[in-house]
Parts: C-alpha cells; structure tokens; sequence
C-alpha cells in the first residue's frame, strides 16, 4: 500500500519507500564492514522488524543467520505502556555469537534496554542494535544504537512495519497519522 492511497489518514510522508531503500542500502554496506568475516546472528523484533529485517538480510552481501524475539509494551495504544514482556523467545543459544538486534522504531528506549539487558546475560561476543528507525525527543532510557536508518519526530508515526493497532505495517511509504484515526 502506497501513501497516496490513503491521503486522508495520514497528514504528512516523512519518508519514501525509494528514501527507506536508500538509507538501508547504506546501513547493510555499514554492516558489511564491520561483520564481513565474523559469524552474525540478526536478532528481529516482532512484529514491526519484519519488513526491515527482510530488507536489511537481502541487502547485506555477508551470509547471516536469523532469528526472532516478540517483546511487547504497548497493547493497541499510541503510547508504550512501560511494562515489557517476552511473548517468543529465541530459538538459538547467542553465547559466544555476534548479534545485531533488529528493531522497527526506538522510541521511549524501555523496551529496547529490557531486551538488551536480557540479551546481555546469555554472554554473546558483541551485542549491537541497528534501528531503521529513531524518536531522540521520546527517548526516556538511553540505549546504545549503533545504526540508524532515520530519526523521526515524536509523532505517531505508521508504514514499514510501523503499526496503529496491527494496520498500516505494510504503507511502503513512512508518514504521520492523522489524529482522527486514532483519536
């Protein structure tokens, strides 16, 4: 679904899916270098990470290994609730890997550094976060990101995984949502 599809749900396009492409091309040769020859393991954050962790994999001239976490705090709100939970853990034991955690969007951090922390505890070789997406102004727990796609505004914000309520994950296009919508 492209953004002139739904004009009156969104009130502005931040980014293009030609500018997403771009910024990611650009990220996987960041990558590329640093990992070229070390064993990775990109860890995708459900659900939100599926579009970047698929484009990101294809991207990326390295062979890589995948897996998947589900972590939740927000529930069908516009907020994060501030309370985590792990609804699918890893299928893959991390110790002793080099493991790149792939998120959507990192807003408030709480999420993020919960995750972290819990990655850290099973002993990888290197923990990293590469992030397509990033909200500075919304930022309530400092976290470590080693690659970023964009920083956007403290808005709310939907397309290329990004979600209201399990919608709009497949808006090529990444926009602000009208406040009608959710409202």
């Amino acid at each position: 679904m492209k953004a002139s599809q739904i004009p009156a749900e969104l009130t502005q396009v931040l980014y293009t899916k030609e500018q997403v492409d771009d910024r990611l091309r650009d990220v996987a040769a960041e990558i590329d270098a640093e990992y070229g020859d070390k064993d990775l393991l990109l860890v995708g954050v459900l659900n939100g990470a599926v579009m970047v962790m698929a484009d990101l994999s294809r991207a990326l001239r390295s062979h890589v290994e995948m897996d998947w976490m589900a972590i939740s705090s927000y529930g069908s709100g516009t907020q994060s609730s501030g309370v985590v939970r792990i609804l699918k853990d890893l299928t893959t034991d991390i110790e002793g890997r080099h493991v790149l955690v792939v998120e959507d969007i990192i807003d408030t951090g709480l999420t993020l550094a919960y995750l972290m922390q819990n990655l850290a505890s099973r002993k990888p070789a290197s923990l990293e976060i590469m992030t397509m997406f990033r909200k500075p102004e919304a930022l309530k727990n400092p976290v470590s990101v080693k690659y970023v796609g964009f920083d956007l505004p403290d808005e709310f914000v939907v397309g290329y995984g990004l979600d209201y309520a399990g919608r709009y994950r497949n808006l090529t296009d990444v926009g602000t949502l009208a406040p009608h919508v959710y409202a």
